[in-house]
């Protein structure tokens, strides 16, 4: 047998070496990943387990289909407040608020203190027109008590089709009997963008959601506002009490007064959903300056434009901390119809800053929105961390499991617009100037700020 060469002896030895790590390595991978397997299994079939003796020994009979998307359901909620299961019902629903318009009686409504409360009836709605008040207690739809309902089954039950009735049954402070109104369902068109010439030479801009219209609608809103008689010397933006809505739409309108640099970024676990939105050169160039408003109302991509512009130093931000939804939800149709809307990303303002459980910080603090005749009303303001199982703002690991299954409700919904059908835009403007203490605010800064540019020139 001939002998080997060192050489040879020590290719030989390395490549049996390196088979030997290669082998111990692979097989390691895989008896992790097998175990991890395993376990899942065994959890698995305990929940197979469950499942059979429900359906066998409930005391009623028991769909199997409703106690799987049941489980589902559980299972997203101990997530997030956001991550969550929609029905093919529901999946169809959540496209309608981003459409522009909806069939309903014209209310916002909430949880509070597990009651269903309305926020506010949406002006000239058969809601407002029926004198239904911010702050009444809905005890029942259609006679079905609403003690123990969902928020979003309430609204499922509202809403309707055009020309239908709903009879709402409403317990209203300082009133003994409860009181029924029989009300005739509508087309409630959400109009997001309002604007209005506070003074000569001084712009109002409201964006209420932001919907598929929201950036068409705001564009011509500017060009009618920079086209007045006055020039545009300043611009109150109004982002209050907006609940968010589609993520290009607000991109695109933080766009419109930026002109480089990014709006938003985009980090999750997977690294192929990192992204970054950024500015580009506009035809028009908007040197005035912005006073924007934000409360705890202003959400999820209102904040994205706040933040986008207090760090390119673009608007002075005024108003209080904003809500602090600073997370990215995925909307994946499942193979029934059915729908699963999970949590998968956060958003950072251009200078890297975590919106989520935090919120946008008003360069200038104002906390009372009307002017009070009385002393300060005291008021309990919602944010992103007081929800249950709300993400922090960056990744963290689960140090401990929650034990509670109480559910608490988003409780902060969009106040859609401020013209009423029969008011004139002066009587609006006079509104918000006699009322509205923020926007007084906003005003007095714009109009300092024309007036030390000035000295500054001399």
């Amino acid at each position: 047998m001939p002998v080997l060469s060192k050489r040879l002896k020590g290719t030989i030895s390395i490549v049996l070496l390196l088979s030997g790590l290669l082998w111990v390595a692979t097989n390691g991978i895989y008896h992790n990943l097998s175990a991890e397997t395993d376990k899942m299994y065994e959890e698995l079939k305990t929940f197979s387990d469950v499942l059979d003796i429900v359906e066998k020994n409930y005391v009623d009979p028991v769909d199997s289909k409703d106690l799987i998307h049941g489980a589902i359901q559980g299972m997203l909620r101990s997530l997030d407040p956001h991550s969550t299961f929609l029905s093919a019902d529901l999946y169809k629903e959540l496209q309608i608020d981003t459409k522009g318009e909806f069939s309903g009686i014209g209310i916002v409504i909430t949880m509070k203190d597990h009651v269903l409360t309305v926020v506010s009836p949406i002006e000239g709605t058969p809601a407002h027109k029926s004198d239904i008040k911010s702050g009444d207690k809905i005890i029942k739809v259609d006679g079905e008590i609403t003690k123990d309902m969902k928020l979003w089954e309430a609204v499922k039950k509202i809403r309707g089709k055009k020309g239908t009735t709903v009879v709402i049954t409403i317990r209203r402070e300082g009133i003994a009997e409860p009181m029924d109104f029989t009300l005739l369902r509508d087309v409630i068109p959400l109009d997001s963008v309002h604007c209005y010439v506070l003074k000569p030479g001084y712009g109002y801009l409201r964006i209420t959601n932001f919907n598929d219209n929201t950036f068409d609608n705001a564009k011509s809103a500017l060009k009618e506002l920079e086209s007045g008689e006055t020039p545009l010397k300043g611009l109150v933006f109004d982002l209050r009490d907006n609940p968010g809505g589609l993520l290009d739409q607000c991109v695109k309108i933080a766009d419109l007064f930026l002109e480089e640099g990014s709006i938003v970024s985009i980090k999750g676990r997977v690294e192929s959903q990192a992204k970054t939105y950024s500015a580009h050169p506009n035809k028009k160039e908007r040197s005035y300056p912005i006073v924007l408003l934000i409360n705890e109302g202003s959400a999820s991509a209102s904040e994205i434009v706040a933040g986008a512009l207090q760090d390119h130093g673009r608007a002075v931000i005024l108003g209080s901390t904003s809500f602090g939804k600073g997370s990215v939800q995925s909307v994946e149709p499942l193979r029934d119809g059915s729908g699963l809307k999970l949590t998968i990303a956060r958003y950072y303002t251009p200078k890297g800053q975590a919106i989520q459980a935090k919120g946008i910080t008003p360069d200038v603090v104002v906390e009372e929105r009307f002017v009070h005749k009385t002393e300060k009303s005291e008021k309990h303001q919602m944010h992103e961390k007081d929800l249950k199982n709300h993400i922090s703002a960056e990744p963290q690991h689960k140090t401990e499991e929650e034990d509670e299954e109480e559910e608490k409700e988003e409780t902060i919904k969009q106040m859609r617009g401020l013209k009423l059908p029969d008011q004139e835009p002066s009587d609006v403007v006079k509104e918000l100037l006699s009322k509205d203490n923020q926007v007084r605010r906003a005003l007095d800064i714009l109009i300092s700020w024309q007036i030390f540019s000035k000295r500054a020139l001399q």
